[in-house]
C-alpha cells in the first residue's frame, strides 16, 4: 500500500479539481457560489460567472431549472440548496448551460466545511447516457411491439383457419347435399351461385390466415415457407420468383426467421406492384457466419437520392427496422431502369443456433 504525504494528496485534490470533467461548485451558507473548477465555468455564461461571483444574487438559481423528486420530473420543490442536511447524495439536476440549452446532470451535494457552511456541487454530464437509454427503451418497446404484433397475427390466422375457414368448408358440404335433392330450377340456380360465393370467401379466408401468419413458417422453418409463398405468388400474380437456398441448419431464432421472412415478403411484393417485371430472383443462404438474404428484380428501379420510390415508403423503413432490432444490415441499391436489389444480412450468434438446434 503506497501511503501519500499530506502535500501529495493536497497536490492530487488540486489536479483533480483543476482536470475534472465534472463541474464543481462550492457554496456557502447564503446559497452563493465561491469557487467553481474550469469544467463548471466552460458550461456557463460569462455574465452568469459574473453575477455568481460577485454575490448579488442567487445567480445559480437563474441556471437551475430544477432537480428530479419523487412526483416530478423537474422541481424546485424543497430545493437542495436550501436543505443542507437533506439526502442529496445522489440526484439529476437540470442545468441551463452556455450553447447546449438545458441540460440533465448526476448530481451530488454535500457538506465539506461544516463550521463554515461549505457545501459542494458536483455535476456530471448525462446526455451521451440518456441518449444511450432513449435508444435501447425504443429497440425494446419495438421489439415487444413487433412480438405482439407477431403473436396476434398468428392467434387471428389460427381463429380464420381452425374456425371460420371449417364453418365455412361445413356450410359448403351442407349446400352440395342439398342441390342433390328434390329441388326447383330456380332453387337450384341459388344454390350453386352461393356455392361459388362461398368457395371463394373460403380460398380468401385461407390466403389472409397465410398472409398474417404462415404456420408452415413455425413449424418448418424459412425455406419451407418460403417455397409455399412463392408458389402462391405465382399461382395467383403470376410472378415467377426463382429461390435458392443454402442453408447450414433447418431451424434458426423465431425472432431472426420472422425478420427474414417479413423483409423477404415486403421486398417480392413491392417488385410484384411498382417493378414492372414477372420474374424475382431470392437467394437465402449462410456465409461467413451470417445469414443472408438476397432479392434481386430486373424492372424499373428507382433513384435513392430523389423521394420518388413509389408507395408510402414505410414498407422500406420497416425492413430497414427489423433488421436492426436483430442486429443486421440492410442495404437496398436501386436506379432507374437497372432494377433493385434488397440485401439482408444477419449474424448468426452461439445463442442464435443453440435455440435453432432446441427447437
Amino acid at each position: 500500500m503506497i501511503r501519500m504525504t499530506d502535500d501529495h494528496l493536497s497536490d492530487l485534490l488540486k489536479k483533480m479539481y483543476a482536470n475534472s470533467m465534472e463541474a464543481i461548485f462550492f457554496i456557502d451558507e447564503k446559497g452563493s457560489v465561491v469557487a467553481m473548477n474550469p469544467a463548471a465555468e466552460n458550461i456557463l455564461d460569462i455574465d452568469v460567472i459574473e453575477r455568481m461571483q460577485s454575490g448579488v444574487d442567487d445567480s445559480f438559481c437563474q441556471t437551475c431549472k430544477g432537480y428530479t423528486d419523487e412526483k416530478d420530473e423537474i422541481s424546485c420543490s424543497k430545493c437542495y440548496l436550501d436543505y443542507p442536511k437533506g439526502e442529496f447524495s445522489s440526484f439529476q439536476v437540470y442545468l441551463k448551460t452556455k450553447g447546449e440549452g438545458v441540460v440533465p446532470y448526476a448530481a451530488s451535494y454535500h457538506t465539506i466545511d461544516e463550521e463554515r457552511g461549505i457545501r459542494v456541487l458536483m455535476l456530471l454530464d448525462l446526455t451521451k447516457q440518456q441518449k444511450t437509454q432513449e435508444m435501447l427503451q425504443r429497440s425494446n418497446l419495438l421489439k415487444y411491439v413487433i412480438k405482439a404484433q407477431e403473436d396476434e397475427r398468428k392467434r387471428i390466422s389460427r381463429e380464420l383457419h381452425d374456425s371460420v375457414a371449417q364453418e365455412l368448408l361445413s356450410s359448403l358440404v351442407d349446400l352440395r347435399v342439398v342441390k342433390y335433392m328434390n329441388v326447383g330450377e330456380d332453387v337450384l340456380k341459388k344454390l350453386q351461385q352461393t356455392e361459388v360465393s362461398l368457395t371463394r370467401l373460403l380460398d380468401d379466408i385461407r390466403h389472409l390466415s397465410v398472409e398474417l401468419r404462415p404456420a408452415s413458417l413455425d413449424d418448418l422453418g424459412l425455406e419451407a415457407a418460403f417455397r409455399s409463398h412463392f408458389k402462391w405468388i405465382g399461382k395467383n400474380y403470376g410472378l415467377l420468383v426463382d429461390f435458392s437456398a443454402e442453408l447450414c441448419a433447418a431451424r434458426y431464432s423465431s425472432e431472426i426467421e420472422t425478420v427474414v421472412y417479413r423483409v423477404c415478403q415486403e421486398a417480392v411484393l413491392n417488385a410484384l406492384k411498382y417493378a414492372g417485371t414477372d420474374e424475382v430472383h431470392v437467394r437465402l443462404c449462410e456465409e461467413k457466419g451470417s445469414l443472408q438474404l438476397t432479392v434481386i428484380d430486373r424492372g424499373t428501379g428507382f433513384n435513392l437520392n430523389v423521394n420518388e420510390a413509389k408507395g408510402t415508403g414505410l414498407g422500406l423503413y420497416g425492413m430497414r427496422e427489423r433488421a436492426e432490432l436483430v442486429g443486421g444490415q440492410f442495404k437496398l441499391h436501386s436506379a432507374p431502369g437497372e432494377g433493385t436489389k434488397v440485401e439482408l444480412r444477419i449474424p448468426l450468434t452461439q445463442d442464435n443456433k443453440k435455440e435453432a438446434d432446441t427447437r
